[in-house]
């Protein structure tokens, strides 16, 4: 099975317990440019076993736009920030989309990438 970083560009879907943890967690993703864009989605209804038992909570949903190239960062920083033990983080890709939206996204994401490798 192929790797989902070797997609060129992905959604993210990450699931957070509230608006202001969602806005802080894109906002870290956007500034370091592990993500072009962002959508801070409220009144997400969830529902879920964890643990044994049904789950049912209000969430806000993160709908995250980056490249394959990008996705390791983004989900090192989602777990570091996130106050679930185990947060959603599930990446499908990109197969289609307008060819300059798709080239803003490797321009925003390529300086969040390539900073990143410099780093020891």
């Amino acid at each position: 099975m192929p790797s989902i970083m070797s997609d060129p560009y992905l959604i993210v879907y990450c699931t957070c317990p509230n608006r202001e943890t969602a806005r802080r967690i894109a906002a870290l993703l956007v500034d370091a440019h592990h993500a072009a864009c962002v959508n801070v989605l409220p009144g997400v209804t969830s529902f879920y076993h964890w643990k044994g038992r049904l789950q049912q909570d209000e969430e806000t949903l993160l709908m995250i736009k980056t490249t394959g190239a990008a996705y390791a960062k983004v989900q090192a920083l989602i777990t570091q920030h996130h106050p679930y033990e185990l947060p959603e983080v599930v990446a499908v890709p990109i197969r289609a989309g307008l060819p300059g939206y798709l080239d803003w996204l490797d321009q925003c994401t390529a300086n969040g990438v390539s900073n990143q490798e410099e780093s020891p």
